[in-house]
């Protein structure tokens, strides 16, 4: 099994710690890979549009965006973390999004994240974890992820996990084991369900690649789609393929 973490930020604190926990169902179970942000994905997106409009090897930071995008492709389960700022994801976590706009369903959705999971963590000492993974879950899900469990921590006293109450550790101790516990059961031999959302978001967009492609044939979205046979009768969520299972 293979598992890809995005770390919304380089930080070890309490979303690192909780993190962790999750993982630790996994650890001899699975191939894991992390990536820390900044630091894997070090520049801001321009929005200069060559990835949609040209090919996503065209974009300036293809070297570290490439590297991402074959791990996550990879994955049985992909695991996004991030702390609130000031009531959304971190900064480095929307820059690192934002370099994916090509994935997006109205450009060249990858037929693999159609079957896959993902499970977000945030947290935050007051308000705002919410918040935080709804910026990442909006993304996830215009990638064609359906199945996507979320955690959100609000600490309500201190921001380091040391100098919270035994009880705010138990609490969020015992959600996020839980969380774990029912993602590490899950049969990764089959691809998750795409449900009715993702599916018309699909077929919505299938319309508007079906006009751009007929006026237009080697306009590089509706030729993508063609070439998937997404025009036509093929549909990713019957397509998917996952790895090893646990």
């Amino acid at each position: 099994m293979y598992i890809t973490v995005i770390n919304g930020t380089e930080k070890h604190g309490v979303t690192y710690r909780l993190k962790e926990m999750f993982l630790a169902e996994f650890r001899d179970k699975a191939i894991i890979t992390e990536y820390y942000l900044p630091k894997d994905c070090p520049n801001f997106c321009t929005g200069c549009i060559s990835c949609t409009l040209k090919g996503e090897n065209t974009c300036k930071d293809a070297e570290y965006i490439g590297k991402v995008d074959r791990s996550l492709l990879e994955a049985d389960l992909i695991i996004m973390t991030s702390p609130a700022y000031v009531y959304h994801a971190t900064g480095a976590m929307k820059a690192f999004l934002d370099h994916f706009a090509y994935r997006w369903m109205p450009h060249r959705p990858a037929t693999e994240m159609f079957g896959k999971r993902a499970v977000i963590i945030t947290q935050c000492l007051g308000a705002g974890a919410k918040s935080a993974a709804k910026d990442i879950k909006q993304s996830l899900s215009w990638w064609g992820i359906s199945d996507i469990g979320i955690f959100t921590g609000a600490l309500m006293g201190n921001v380091f996990w040391d100098k919270l109450s035994v009880k705010k550790q138990e609490e969020l101790t015992g959600k996020m084991k839980k969380l774990s516990r029912k993602y590490v059961h899950m049969d990764y031999t089959k691809p998750a369900r795409t449900n009715l959302t993702t599916k018309i978001k699909f077929f919505v967009c299938r319309l508007m690649q079906q006009s751009l492609h007929k006026n237009d044939p080697e306009y590089l979205d509706g030729k993508y789609w063609a070439e998937q046979g997404w025009l036509d009768k093929t549909r990713p969520w019957k397509c998917s393929v996952l790895s090893v299972a646990l």
